[in-house]
């Protein structure tokens, strides 16, 4: 009987200090706050903090028809904002991601007049005046109105504004292949062609996909032109 009795008490002992121990485990968990994320930074990144503006915008474009969408949002952004909130376009940050197919407006007339026909069988985009291959970057153009989905707001109109853009490094290369492929000419030679005729403000991001991750990172908002 004696035993008996000692050996409860061993065992009561023991649960207690166990639950003394899960007990103060849980406190002490319950007192340690959780470490907030952080991404990782990197200095191919860092443009994304130099565009001035209070509020951060990046417009997604991934197809010909969204690169001319782009242009118009970006201009709402700078319109709505000054009417709505009387917020100066220098408050307004506003990047433009064009990439995959929407990459090939990234590129000035220079580029458009040497190698408009290939792109354009790329990506399946005529002049809607001509219906042929345009031979000038035709989101650059005011003379087409509600024809293009850019509604007339060019590209150098949203530049004036501040617009930056992030353009796909993976999609230039594609082009470069393709249009090396159609002509006959050299893939990097083209690629290089390519870099040495970018829109203004422009910025060669590793790819589009990479600089919508980035962005939002660097506290822009997401939008997508479809």
């Amino acid at each position: 009987m004696k035993n008996n009795i000692l050996a409860r008490r061993s065992l009561m002992s023991g649960l207690s200090a166990a639950a003394a121990f899960a007990l103060t485990s849980k406190t002490t968990i319950a007192q340690t706050p959780a470490r907030p994320f952080q991404p990782a930074r990197h200095s191919q990144d860092a443009w994304f903090n130099a565009v001035h503006g209070t509020h951060r915008n990046f417009i997604d474009a991934s197809t010909a028809n969204g690169a001319g969408e782009a242009m118009l949002y970006a201009n709402n952004l700078y319109e709505a904002n000054k009417t709505g909130y009387s917020i100066l376009e220098k408050d307004i940050a506003v990047v433009v991601c064009l990439r995959h197919f929407a990459t090939a407006f990234a590129f000035n007339d220079a580029i458009w007049a040497k190698y408009g026909r290939l792109m354009s069988t790329m990506l399946q985009f005529t002049d809607p005046k001509t219906k042929q291959a345009p031979a000038t970057n035709l989101l650059n153009s005011a003379d087409y109105g509600m024809a293009l989905p850019n509604f007339g707001n060019t590209i150098d109109s949203v530049v004036k504004r501040g617009t930056q853009f992030a353009v796909c490094d993976m999609a230039a290369h594609f082009f470069a292949g393709q249009i090396a492929m159609g002509s006959g000419g050299n893939a990097d030679a083209v690629y290089k062609e390519l870099l040495a005729n970018t829109i203004p403000n422009s910025h060669m991001v590793s790819a589009g996909v990479v600089a919508v991750n980035r962005a939002q990172e660097y506290g822009y908002t997401l939008l997508t032109a479809l």
